[in-house]
């Protein structure tokens, strides 16, 4: 086989581990992304009664998060089934109703809080994981890694074939 086919041959195998080896680094890296990983949704965030009491004590309610993370589009409701007024954010939520709250961006937010202790609530919202996403980050890490890969086999010697075979 001429020498310039093994290069070609050298490069091709290159980029294709160099794709499967990120792949699997990208793949990795998206199972700490699953709660990103769906459409866009409804995320109903229930107050319980007796919430305002613990608050009021300096107790965190135990079905309360502290934090939550969204994808852009979801809509957040909140239900306060508590005796007592709730604020979160702009939000103002009289007992025994319901308010609710789109999430149209990107962004980290930080809102003055009615039922949580320190009375602050984190909502992290993040771009939907899609799978362009994915592919994105596949192609993002494993062509680089290929090509390096394809450089690193052309310092090798092409190995000779023995003229009596």
């Amino acid at each position: 086989m001429p020498a310039r086919h093994v290069l070609v041959k050298r490069l091709v195998i290159s980029i294709l581990l160099g794709l499967l080896v990120g792949a699997a680094i990208s793949e990795i890296t998206f199972l700490f992304l699953r709660e990103t990983a769906r459409p866009p949704q409804e995320i109903v965030l229930t107050i319980p009664p007796g919430t305002a009491e613990q608050v009021a004590r300096g107790e965190q309610p135990p079905s309360l998060p502290t934090d939550m993370i969204f994808v852009v589009g979801d809509m957040l409701v909140i239900k306060n089934e508590d005796r007592v007024d709730h604020k979160l954010g702009p939000l103002w939520i009289p007992a025994n109703s319901s308010a609710h709250l789109s999430l149209e961006r990107r962004e980290n937010l930080a809102y003055e809080c009615s039922f949580q202790p320190g009375n602050y609530f984190g909502l992290d919202v993040r771009d939907a994981l899609t799978p362009g996403t994915r592919i994105y980050g596949i192609l993002y890490a494993g062509l680089p890694m290929g090509i390096l890969m394809a450089l690193y086999s052309f310092i090798m010697p092409v190995r000779k074939e023995n003229a009596a075979a």
